[in-house]
């Protein structure tokens, strides 16, 4: 019981979470500033970002419905705190896993999305309206090949079980190289769940001034703020895994310093593909995803179910 409380409140729980969360805000602006040739924010900014956030007057909208518009930043931080207890993160092992919970961290980190767009929905502003609408659609869009790319190393593991998914390609390091085509596919398609360039498309600060988080200011939005930050934490830790299984063999620290290198590393490539391209219109980017990525995606899929059948146990 203290064992599980220590995992849920402090390690790889809330505590660790919430610190981490704010490393890897730094570390993504900064380097996205530095590939633009700018100075970026010192290592304190969104510690302190958060915190006049929380100083702020919580103000409701007078035609939102407020318990939606107060439940949602809750639900979307509960969702992608939840997710992490059943991915490894200093062993082979998560703190929290069965079989099967691939498919419940996948619908856990579908939970923020979500709620980022009821909390515009239900704000009653039109720009919020606006980028919830484009949530959801870009949803619609990046969902399947994220889902099928992240599917199908489970496939050729024959388990649905995150832990035993990094066990399997840690006795067959080689196999992680025929899924290397979905693990491009899946950093494309988690700038679109992150709401990154070019698919920052709901936010839109030109055109629609902040998306779905409009209206929200104070608390709400530093929840909706630390929720982000933990689902990419979340997200990323979920391709280093399957994606990346590597020095499981390492004692537990070396093992964690591996992780955080993964993590980084995820997040630098995500800053560096920001850096590359512009905004895309909404039609571009659901076309990109339902005719090029979700094609790739499928044709992993089918690759590893051939090599499930070909390859040795």
């Amino acid at each position: 019981m203290l064992k599980a409380l220590f995992h849920i409140l402090v390690f790889p729980g809330f505590l660790f979470l919430f610190i981490f969360g704010f490393v890897v805000e730094y570390a993504d602006r900064k380097l996205y500033a530095r590939l633009q040739n700018r100075v970026g924010p010192p290592w304190f900014q969104p510690f302190a970002d958060f915190i006049k956030l929380v100083s702020k007057e919580e103000i409701i909208p007078g035609e939102a419905d407020a318990s939606f518009f107060k439940a949602t930043p809750v639900f979307a931080l509960a969702a992608s705190i939840t997710a992490i207890f059943y991915i490894p993160v200093y062993s082979p092992q998560a703190a929290f896993h069965f079989s099967g919970d691939i498919i419940v961290v996948l619908y856990l980190l579908t939970i923020p999305t979500l709620c980022f767009f009821l909390g515009g929905w239900y704000s009653r502003s039109v720009f919020s309206m606006i980028g919830a609408i484009r949530t959801l659609t870009q949803l619609f869009a990046y969902e399947i090949p994220l889902f099928l790319c992240v599917l199908a190393p489970a496939l050729l593991a024959d388990t649905w079980s995150i832990s035993e998914i990094v066990l399997f390609y840690n006795r067959h390091p080689g196999y992680c190289l025929f899924n290397l085509p979905g693990f491009a596919v899946a950093l494309i398609a988690l700038l679109g769940k992150l709401e990154k360039v070019p698919f920052d498309i709901p936010e839109a600060e030109t055109e629609i001034v902040a998306g779905a988080f409009t209206e929200y200011g104070g608390k709400p939005l530093a929840l909706f703020k630390m929720a982000i930050n933990i689902e990419t934490i979340a997200a990323a830790s979920l391709l280093a895994a399957v994606f990346m299984p590597f020095g499981l063999n390492l004692p537990p620290a070396p093992l964690f310093m591996v992780y955080l290198a993964q993590i980084f590393l995820i997040v630098a490539i995500i800053a560096f593909l920001r850096t590359l391209f512009a905004r895309l219109r909404m039609d571009q980017m659901t076309s990109l995803c339902w005719k090029y990525l979700a094609p790739l995606a499928l044709a992993q899929v089918l690759l590893n179910l051939f090599l499930k059948g070909a390859l040795p146990r």
